[in-house]
């Protein structure tokens, strides 16, 4: 499957889009399972490398299908390179902004924000890995903030987990660079304050999905980030699926669905 593919794919629309902030890109979309809550949720956070023009419309199908599950979905937008506000800190702290702002909308759509989990592809791996690791963030952090809402598990799907190497081999050309600022050896500050590898442990579990013949981001991302993982007294499951690419993996209809689907039901259970 290519990147192109992503645009055919069925963009089912959201029962809500909700502004988090005050730029066109802080926004999110939610969606309902239907039946009462209190609902389990999940915050997607779609790929792209962190840049434009890749939006949440990637992830589109693959909310619809986790919330047809019974889950509620909550689907990140944010300021991405090319975006006024994008890079850093921008990215990261809009993406913690927007899971905070599930306090604010919880009440009113009956959502159980004991039961949030964060799921992310490719670039958003690495952001939804993040999102668990808010806590372990210094006060001096220029992406500290005071209350992050806590997530029980993270779902990293072919998620670029180590920015230092994804930086060394070229992963999203020069991506890695442009979101810290510089490059990586000259901002070792920034790197431990976001890239996955740095921050460990998370102190949740976490279930790392692949494609077997991901072309993007290589497999030597998940195994040494999940070995790194364990040594550190996580609990990380991963799981490669023979055949699939990189996009797949964000496809509900393709072989790779099952396996995400039970990564999600195995962190809300």
């Amino acid at each position: 499957m290519r990147a192109a593919d992503l645009a055919s794919l069925p963009q089912p629309p959201a029962d809500r889009v909700i502004a988090y902030g005050e730029s066109p890109q802080q926004l999110a979309e939610l969606r309902l399972p239907t039946g009462d809550g209190p609902h389990p949720v999940v915050i997607v956070i779609h790929g792209g490398c962190w840049q434009t023009p890749w939006a949440l419309d990637d992830v589109r199908g693959l909310a619809a299908a986790v919330t047809a599950e019974g889950v509620a979905t909550w689907s990140l937008e944010y300021r991405r390179l090319g975006d006024a506000g994008g890079g850093w800190p921008g990215t990261l702290a809009d993406v913690g902004r927007g899971a905070d702002h599930l306090r604010e909308v919880a009440a009113a759509h009956q959502l159980d924000l004991g039961r949030v989990i964060a799921l992310g592809h490719s670039a958003g791996g690495q952001l939804a890995l993040w999102l668990a690791a808010r806590p372990r963030l210094a006060r001096t952090s220029s992406l500290w903030s005071e209350r992050p809402l806590p997530v029980r598990g993270v779902v990293s799907l072919a998620g670029i987990c180590d920015l230092r190497q994804a930086a060394a081999e070229a992963v999203c050309d020069d991506a890695v660079p442009r979101l810290l600022g510089g490059p990586p050896a000259e901002l070792e500050d920034r790197l431990r304050e976001s890239s996955p590898i740095e921050l460990l442990p998370l102190g949740v579990p976490q279930r790392l999905v692949c494609g077997g013949d991901d072309p993007l981001v290589p497999l030597s991302q998940a195994r040494a980030y999940a070995a790194a993982a364990r040594r550190a007294g996580d609990a990380v499951a991963l799981e490669i699926v023979a055949g699939a690419g990189h996009f797949e993996l964000v496809d509900p209809a393709s072989a790779a669905w099952p396996a995400v689907r039970a990564a999600v039901t195995a962190l809300l259970r």
